[in-house]
């Protein structure tokens, strides 16, 4: 089942997103990381989910969390997560492009940004991403800066086709 979040889905989300955090802390114990661990804690995703800026669509299977992504402000991937066991299953892919189906018709010149945890990068990669400069630490967290254009789409996730 794929639905919008309500603020009731915060604290599953946030569970979500901490569950990989040893994929992008710089310190496991999350020294030095305190602020972004602020910005993904329950109270934090109560806000995004409602804020306008933030648009979020989770999946569900059986009532179990299996993945979330959200978009803010239309155009950068602020949150793309699956649970392992939902894990290459095709979720992302279909998360990404009911989130892409639903900003609309869009400019071809339109591009999307998302800052990856190097170990998602091969996952943005077949989404259509490209690593628009070197891996980055800041705020005690390692992203590598990404990037889509929207007429470089792959096939079976323009936001034009139907759901299926």
């Amino acid at each position: 089942i794929f639905r919008p979040a309500t603020a009731a889905d915060a604290e599953a989300i946030s569970q979500l997103v901490l569950a990989f955090r040893l994929e992008y802390l710089l310190d496991p114990t999350g020294r030095g990381a305190e602020e972004f661990l602020a910005s993904v804690s329950a109270e934090a995703e109560r806000g995004y989910i409602g804020s306008t800026r933030y648009s979020y669509l989770l999946a569900e299977v059986d009532s179990e969390l299996a993945g979330v992504i959200a978009l803010r402000d239309g155009t950068h991937l602020f949150r793309l997560f699956v649970a392992r066991k939902f894990q290459r299953q095709g979720v992302a892919r279909e998360l990404w492009r009911r989130a892409r189906q639903a900003l609309g018709p869009v400019d071809q010149a339109m591009s999307f940004t998302v800052n990856s945890s190097p170990m998602a990068v091969p996952v943005y990669k077949r989404l259509g991403f490209e690593q628009t400069s070197p891996q980055e630490e800041m705020h005690g967290i390692t992203s590598v800066p990404m990037r889509l254009t929207e007429s470089s789409l792959p096939p079976g996730i323009k936001g034009s086709e139907p759901i299926t």
